[in-house]
Formats: structure tokens, C-alpha cells, sequence
């Protein structure tokens, strides 16, 4: 459903949606070619990295084109398949993300906190193993969860009130047996999860306390410059859960509800390059060097 009958309206949130998808999309294949041209960039840290901003980019086009393409054609429906489908995709990168939070968390403690061991410990055979370990993750995670949620058929009205299959307004249209089930596999998945962040912040807390040990400013310097971004996503991603988490469930359309959906859902990927670019040294170096590749190259020989 619509926040608004007026098309005018309509066609804006379409409008609003499509630049923030736009500038997602350019921010994470940007971040993504970056590290994949620079060899300078081919280290565990940026393997990860550039994953993370391959599933943002996935994660926020599970629901946002479907939006916008519906905001501009003044539609209001989606088939059953789909929304099975974007259930199953939006829980699938999710939880591969928060996976890949968890791997890069414990690279930057190896790093920083055991770095005499790191070229040890962090192989290419262990970053492979972690990376196809945080994807399969994702990949059961969303099979169980969107098997419990379409195992019967629905019975109640089939309108939600949100711009995409999200999955409390699923839910809240289900059946009693359907929702007690789930509410099971939440209450497990949401262990795990903090499970996970108790690692995290363990992990972070051990490495700021190692870091403030350095007496080299600029060791020092280099070391927050690599974790600070890792740290601020973390954060907006656990922010991001606790409101999709703690929200209520609306039951009906409102502007409060509209906006709650969007910070969970297009904000982090939207933010995540912006963060990576201005608070990573390597990255920004790397941009600068592309720049001048594909730029300022071309220019110098046209002059001569």
C-alpha cells in the first residue's frame, strides 16, 4: 500500500527511491571495480569488503526497483511467487552480511592484535572457506525461515501495509500455526545474531584497546583508518535490526511506517561506500589512482 492516493505523491517516492537506488548501485559497484582493478587493494581485508558491497548491492535491489516501477505505474500488487521471493532474498542477504560482519571483525582483531601471525592464520584458502561459510549461511537461514513462513496457504486479507514483502506484515496475515512456528525460528535466529554481536564487540573491544597501545601515531593512525569503517557499519547495521525488530507491526499505512522500512532497508547500502571512501586510507588512494588512470591520463596525451 501507498502512503498516499495522489499519484503526484506517488510518483515522488518512486522518484526518491530510484536516486537512492542509483546512488547505491554506483557507490557499491564503484567500491566493488576499485578493488577488484587495484592490485594494491588484493588483501583478505578488501576481499571481504568487496563482498560486503556485492550484497548490498543485492540486498537493496531485492525490494527497491519492484517499488518503484509499482510508485510509477500506480500498481499496488505482487504475485505470491514474488513475495516468496523477496522474503527468501532479503533474509538470504541479511544474514550473509551480518556473516561477513563477523569475518571481518575477527581479520581485523588477527590483524592488529596478532599480527606477527596474520599471514599465517588469514590464508586465500581461509578467506575462501569464510566467505563460502558466510554465503551458505545467508542461503540456509532464508530457506528455513522462508519455508516456515509459505508452508500454508494464506487465509486472512492479502493487503500489507509496506512498500515490499516485509516480514512482520507477512506475518501479521498468517495463520496462528504459521506464526507460533516462526516466531520459534526468530527466537533462535535472534540468539545466534546476538551471539554474533557479543563476538563482534569483544573483538573491536580488543582491538581499540591494542590500538590505543601503539605508540606510533601514525601506526596508530593506519590501524583506526582500517577499523573505524568496519566499526560504523556495525553499528548502523545493528541499529538497522533493532528497529526492524523492535518496530510494531502496523496495521495500517503511515509515513512513520514508510520511513522505519527505509532505514533498514536503503540506508545502509546507500551509506556503507560513503563510509569505506571517506574513512579508509587504501581505498581512498586507490580512488585517487583510478582517477588519474582513466582521467587524467587520457588528458596529458591529448596535450602532448
Amino acid at each position: 500500500m501507498d502512503i498516499s492516493n495522489s499519484r503526484q505523491l506517488q510518483i515522488l517516492q518512486g522518484l526518491l527511491f530510484l536516486m537512492v537506488y542509483l546512488g547505491a548501485l554506483a557507490g557499491n559497484l564503484m567500491t566493488i571495480t576499485v578493488i577488484v582493478t587495484d592490485s594494491h587493494l588484493h588483501f583478505p581485508m578488501y576481499f571481504f569488503i568487496g563482498n560486503l558491497s556485492f550484497i548490498d548491492l543485492c540486498y537493496i535491489s531485492v525490494s527497491v526497483p519492484k517499488s518503484v516501477v509499482n510508485s510509477f505505474t500506480g500498481r499496488k500488487s505482487i504475485l505470491l511467487e514474488e513475495c516468496a521471493a523477496q522474503i527468501f532474498m532479503y533474509i538470504f542477504f541479511a544474514y550473509t552480511e551480518l556473516a561477513f560482519l563477523v569475518v571481518m571483525s575477527y581479520d581485523r582483531y588477527i590483524a592488529i592484535c596478532h599480527p606477527l601471525h596474520y599471514g599465517l592464520t588469514v590464508t586465500p584458502q581461509v578467506c575462501a572457506q569464510a566467505a563460502g561459510g558466510s554465503w551458505t549461511t545467508g542461503l540456509l537461514f532464508s530457506t528455513i525461515h522462508t519455508v516456515t513462513m509459505f508452508r500454508l496457504p494464506f487465509t486472512k486479507s492479502n493487503v500489507i501495509h509496506q512498500y515490499f514483502c516485509d516480514v512482520p506484515q507477512i506475518l501479521r496475515i498468517s495463520s496462528s500455526d504459521i506464526q507460533f512456528s516462526e516466531s520459534v525460528v526468530l527466537f533462535i535466529s535472534t540468539g545466534i545474531g546476538l551471539a554474533c554481536f557479543a563476538f563482534m564487540f569483544m573483538s573491536y573491544i580488543k582491538i581499540f584497546s591494542n590500538v590505543l597501545q601503539i605508540r606510533s601515531a601514525e601506526a596508530r593512525s593506519k590501524a583506526l583508518s582500517t577499523c573505524t569503517p568496519q566499526l560504523i557499519i556495525l553499528l548502523l547495521f545493528i541499529v538497522s535490526g533493532i528497529i526492524a525488530a523492535l518496530s510494531p507491526t502496523a496495521d495500517k499505512t503511515s509515513l512513520k511506517n514508510l520511513l522505519t522500512a527505509i532505514f533498514y532497508t536503503m540506508l545502509p547500502p546507500f551509506i556503507n561506500p560513503l563510509i569505506y571512501s571517506m574513512k579508509n586510507r587504501e581505498i581512498n588512494s586507490a580512488l585517487g589512482r583510478m582517477y588519474k588512470r582513466y582521467f587524467e591520463f587520457p588528458r596529458r596525451v591529448l596535450l602532448d
